[in-house]
C-alpha cells in the first residue's frame, strides 16, 4: 500500500510533488499505545509548567526582560526520538510547520475522519487563540507571514492554511512581512486591508531584523497590554517560554523543576522524556570536549537543525566558535529506525525517524513521523518525509 499521490498533487496544487519529491514517505509508523500515553503525559505536564507564575519569572531573571500575559501561541509542536526506555524529547518548536500537510497525508492513506478531526482542532486553536487575547471584535481577516512565501519549502501549506481559514468564513491572505505597515494603534494592515491575526511563520523569532519593522512595531503594542492592534502568533513569548533551548537545561534537571513548585508525578513525567541538556561554558572547555562524542550541540535560538553538531564529527574550529557562546549540548540519543517501502525486486531500505507531536493547551492535535537519512531531517531522502503515525 501507499497513499494516493494523485489526490496529494491535485489537492497541493501542480507541481507541489514534483519540486518536493521527498515530501511524503510511501509508509506507515507504528506507535504503541503506551508510548502515546507517555507523550500525552508529557505534553500535559509541560503545559502546567508554563503556567506555573514561577517560571515566567524565572526566564524574565535569566533573559532580562519582562515576559509579559500573552496567549499560548499556535502551531507548537515537540519533536522525541524513540528509544527502548521510552520518547525522548530533542526539542520544542513554537511555530511549527507540516500539520495541514500531515492530515492531507491521512486522507492520501484514506483516513477521512482522522484528518477531519485535525484539522478541526487546529482551526480551533486560532479560534481559541483569539477568544485568550480579548480583543472585543470577531476574527475577520488573517495573514499567514513569512520571508519570501512563494519560495519557502512549506509554501503549499500556507495555500492549505488559506483555503481552510477562509471555508471558516474568514479572508486570508500570504504575504512576506516587509509588505506590511502598522498604525499607531498597532494595527497591522497589507494593501489597505487592516488583519485582525497574523500566523507568524517567521524564523526571526525576537522580530528583531529591519524586515519585520512593522511586526515589530505591532508586537510592542501588543507586549503592552493593548487589544487594538493585531494579535500576532506565535510571539517572542511563547519562543521564550517553550522554544529557548536553555529551557532544556530546566526540563532535564528535577531539582530545578521542584523549585519552580511543579508538582512531584508532573516533574517525573517531564524529566523521564528530556535528555539531560546544559549550557556550554567556555570555563568548561575541557569538559565539553571530551565528552563531545556523547553530546549532541545546538544554539540556543536555532531552528530547522540549522548550526547543529554531532559531537563526534566536531572540529576543533567549530568547537571553538561553540565556545563563543550561545550553545547547549544535549546527551545524544540516536534516532530510532524504520524499514520502509522500496520498489518491487528491491532490499527494503532502513531510515531514521523522529515524532513530532503537534498540541495546544496542554492537549494533543495530531502526531507525524519524519522520515530521512543523514544527520537531521532534510526532506532530501528517497522514501522519507512526512508520515502518518498508527497507534497500535
Amino acid at each position: 500500500m501507499s497513499p494516493d499521490r494523485h489526490y496529494l498533487e491535485t489537492v497541493l496544487g501542480a507541481g507541489a510533488l514534483a519540486e518536493r519529491p521527498y515530501l511524503f514517505s510511501d509508509s506507515i509508523v507504528e506507535l504503541p499505545a503506551a508510548e502515546l500515553a507517555v507523550l500525552a503525559d508529557f505534553v500535559k505536564a509541560v503545559t502546567a509548567l508554563i503556567a506555573l507564575p514561577a517560571y515566567p519569572l524565572a526566564i524574565a531573571e535569566r533573559d532580562g526582560a519582562v515576559v509579559s500575559k500573552q496567549p499560548p501561541g499556535v502551531c507548537l509542536a515537540f519533536d522525541f526520538h524513540r528509544t527502548p526506555s521510552g520518547p525522548k524529547l530533542i526539542e520544542i518548536n513554537t511555530n511549527a510547520g507540516g500539520s495541514l500537510l500531515v492530515t492531507a497525508l491521512h486522507r492520501a492513506w484514506g483516513q477521512e475522519q482522522q484528518a477531519e478531526a485535525a484539522e478541526q482542532l487546529l482551526v480551533d486553536m486560532f479560534k481559541t487563540e483569539w477568544l485568550a487575547w480579548g480583543a472585543a471584535r470577531p476574527l475577520q481577516t488573517i495573514a499567514i507571514v513569512d520571508e519570501n512565501p512563494e519560495q519557502q519549502y512549506l509554501y503549499p501549506e500556507f495555500v492549505r492554511w488559506q483555503k481552510l481559514f477562509e471555508a471558516q468564513g474568514i479572508q486570508t491572505l500570504i504575504c512576506a512581512p516587509e509588505a506590511l505597515t502598522c498604525n499607531a494603534l498597532g494595527q497591522l494592515s497589507y494593501q489597505g486591508m487592516a488583519i485582525d491575526l497574523l500566523y507568524n511563520r517567521l524564523t526571526d523569532f525576537s522580530l528583531i531584523t529591519s524586515a519585520s519593522a512593522a511586526i515589530t512595531k505591532s508586537w510592542a503594542s501588543q507586549n503592552a497590554g493593548a487589544k487594538t492592534g493585531t494579535l500576532i502568533t506565535p510571539h517572542p513569548v511563547a519562543h521564550a517560554l517553550w522554544a529557548d533551548k536553555r529551557n532544556l537545561d530546566w526540563l532535564s534537571d528535577p531539582a530545578r523543576l521542584l523549585s519552580l513548585r511543579l508538582d512531584a508525578e508532573e516533574v517525573e513525567q517531564i524529566v523521564r522524556c528530556v535528555p539531560r541538556t546544559v549550557s556550554v561554558l567556555a570555563a568548561q572547555a575541557e569538559h565539553f570536549w571530551s565528552n563531545r562524542k556523547t553530546l549532541f550541540f545546538k544554539p540556543q535560538a536555532g531552528f530547522g537543525s540549522r548550526a547543529t553538531y554531532r559531537g563526534e564529527k566536531l572540529t576543533k574550529r567549530v568547537f571553538e566558535e561553540i565556545l563563543q557562546g550561545g550553545y547547549v549540548a544535549q546527551d545524544f540519543v540516536p534516532p530510532a529506525e524504520v524499514q520502509v517501502n522500496s520498489a518491487v525486486g528491491e532490499a527494503p531500505t532502513t531510515l531514521k525517524y523522529d515524532l513530532r507531536v503537534y498540541a495546544y493547551n496542554g492537549q494533543i492535535q495530531l502526531l507525524a513521523a519524519r522520515l530521512y537519512q543523514g544527520q537531521t531531517t532534510n526532506f532530501r531522502t528517497p522514501g522519507g518525509g512526512f508520515a502518518p503515525v498508527q497507534v497500535v
